[in-house]
């Protein structure tokens, strides 16, 4: 058992080998002592990854992403590092420290919560073909067209109207109250256990490794409410972190390097039984981040398609879903806006993700579209889908006829700023600004003018003095960093006091690398190797993607300084201070310049300030 956090996770990077973990997901080839191979982590077009067996890192030389083997797990997958270590630490069969570590008794729960929903689910399956009522069930699953084979797939059964058919045969085997928190079963108002399901359609619904959490229960009387009942949140299942559908969609995601969002459970299975295969849907909730974050893992360019109802509830249901794609994804870079096709390839087009909306012109969800029109028509709509900003761009341009009065025209056009502020290249902006006053019948001039208010950048005028002092040239962080390299670097082993001696006290500045500097000394005082030493920094930034980037950064400048002599180092160390020393000089003496230049010559305490100032500029640089 580890005693504490940080000697779980040194335990679990101990067992990590960098190349295994990243050949899970890069295909890498060897080229001299390094690996390299296509960066996952933006649209990488020859292999700009290094992956180093030797320092345990990856470091991708065209984005600029780098870490350890952990940090690359947690960041392939999207995922919160403390829920990547907790699977780990069960993968290696590592117990847990007894803060982190649920009592055997939950343990035990869960665990038999999981065997009771696979047994129910199971249970609810033979009912279908042998309960007395369940012909009505079977009538409405032919009726849409599910056969035996699709059944088998996604388990699909029925609950007898019955009061305790389930219950009755899982009480065999588990304990009520296991029963009761997987949401089998409620108290009755005498006082007994009743089944929670009754008289519907079961849809079980599997979590993303394919075990049985939870279920949907759809009705089949006419009248009978709700039409879909679901389980409640419990110790196996949180609806707001499952996707249906995504255990077996996981694959074709994958392969497809795309994901469709639809909204019912009917609708994912038609879709994957009709070969539509990488279709999943949220569980009887809004689209929340963490199913984002799942999506992200199984696709690369994290391709996502909404596939709602294209009612009015289904149009603000995808508005709704796009904007928490783009608050998930868009820290990762700009969200695609428009189609290569219409502007040069540039650098710039890297994106956090891709939106597109499937919306047939039939007005039918996706279930009864593939049912009455066909998998093939609608998997040509998802070839042709437009992206997010210009479904809702025409969606509004289709309220064009009803605005007649200027007012109305005016409203309208408000809709349409909405959306084309957002558009971060100005050319697409303005070219859509074109297209939309052709279509309205309105001025081109007006509507660029009006967009204008919408701008939402403000330029933040700081003095002259303060910026000068809080933005580091980059030269000046390229001279931080070589010094700071010199820690991680193999001939600083057991040397660590003498080079910090070296070292003037405000030598380093720029205000993230003194957290790497400070966490430096911190850990040098119980380690002794540059091994432990970066292995130990990375647990301390694991939740900093910034400062995991840099340390990476740092380890790969550090090579420069590995075999010298410590003569040598030493005068490297020497000739870098200088340099900076110099740089932060003449930095200051700009910034008096500035003063000295700015100062009112008509005021009498200015003039004074003016003497002051050209003295200390002739200190720093010397009377020219």
């Amino acid at each position: 058992m580890a005693n504490s956090f940080d000697e779980l996770v040194s335990l679990i990077k101990d067992r990590l080998d960098i190349v295994e973990v990243v050949s899970e997901y890069v295909a890498l080839k060897k080229s001299g002592a390094n690996y390299w191979g296509i960066c996952p982590f933006h649209n990488d077009s020859k292999p700009s990854m290094s992956v180093s067996p030797s320092k345990g890192i990856y470091k991708c030389f065209s984005c600029g992403t780098g870490g350890d083997a952990l940090n690359f797990i947690v960041r392939i997958q999207n995922r919160e590092y403390k829920d990547v270590i907790f699977e780990l630490a069960e993968k290696f069969g590592i117990e847990l420290p007894k803060k982190f570590n649920s009592s055997n008794e939950t343990k035990n729960q869960k665990a038999e919560m999981l065997k009771a929903c696979e047994k129910a689910a199971k249970f609810y399956k033979s009912q279908l073909y042998s309960a007395d009522d369940s012909n009505k069930a079977m009538t409405a699953l032919r009726t849409r067209g599910i056969s035996d084979e699709v059944i088998d797939k996604f388990t699909l059964g029925w609950a007898t109207n019955k009061y305790d058919v389930l219950y009755k045969e899982l009480k065999k085997e588990f304990k009520d109250d296991v029963l009761e928190k997987a949401g089998l079963i409620l108290k009755s108002n005498q006082g007994g256990w009743i089944d929670r399901f009754r008289n519907r359609i079961i849809i079980p619904i599997q979590n993303e490794n394919g075990d049985y959490v939870a279920f949907g229960a759809r009705a089949v009387d006419e009248g009978q409410n709700p039409k879909y009942l679901n389980s409640s949140d419990s110790l196996i299942y949180n609806k707001s972190k499952t996707l249906f559908g995504l255990n077996s969609a996981k694959d074709a995601i994958k392969s497809e390097d795309s994901a469709i969002i639809m909204e019912g459970y009917f609708d994912v299975i038609s879709a994957q039984a009709n070969g539509v295969k990488n279709a999943v849907a949220s569980c009887g909730t809004a689209l929340t981040a963490d199913h984002v974050k799942m999506l992200a893992r199984y696709s690369k360019s994290r391709r996502i398609f909404l596939s709602f109802d294209t009612d009015s509830a289904g149009i603000n249901a995808t508005k709704r879903g796009g904007e928490i794609i783009k608050d998930t994804l868009s820290s990762l870079g700009n969200v695609k806006q428009f189609d290569e096709s219409h502007i040069s390839t540039s650098a710039d087009n890297k994106y956090s993700c891709e939106i597109r909306v499937v919306s047939p012109p039939q007005g039918k969800d996706p279930d009864e579209f593939i049912r009455t029109i066909g998998a093939d028509a609608f998997k040509s709509f998802v070839a042709e889908a437009p992206l997010l900003i210009d479904f809702l761009l025409n969606n509004v341009l289709k309220e064009k006829s009803v605005a007649k009065t200027p007012q109305q025209k005016a409203e309208l056009v408000s809709k349409i700023m909405e959306i084309l502020k957002d558009i971060n290249n100005k050319i697409i902006q303005t070219e859509y600004v074109k297209m939309v006053s052709t279509i309205l019948g309105i001025d081109e001039s007006a509507m660029l003018k009006e967009l204008s208010k919408y701008d939402t950048f403000t330029p933040v005028h700081h003095a002259p003095v303060k910026k000068l002092v809080t933005n580091s040239s980059q030269f000046e962080i390229k001279a931080q960093k070589n010094l700071l390299s010199v820690f991680l670097s193999n001939s600083s082993s057991n040397n660590y006091q003498k080079l910090n001696e070296l070292l003037p006290q405000d030598i380093i500045q720029d205000e993230t690398l003194i957290i790497v500097k400070n966490t430096i000394d911190k850990l040098a005082c119980t380690i002794n190797n540059v091994r432990e030493l970066t292995k130990s920094l990375y647990t301390e930034f694991i939740e900093d993607d910034n400062l995991t980037q840099i340390l990476t950064d740092l380890i790969e400048m550090s090579e420069a300084f590995n075999g010298l002599a410590e003569d040598e180092m030493e005068r490297a160390v020497r000739e870098n201070i200088i340099r900076l020393k110099r740089c932060y000089q003449e930095r200051e003496s700009e910034q008096l310049r500035k003063q000295y230049r700015e100062v009112n010559d008509d005021d009498l305490e200015a003039l004074k300030l003016q003497m002051q100032l050209r003295d200390k500029i002739k200190l720093r640089t010397g009377d020219k």
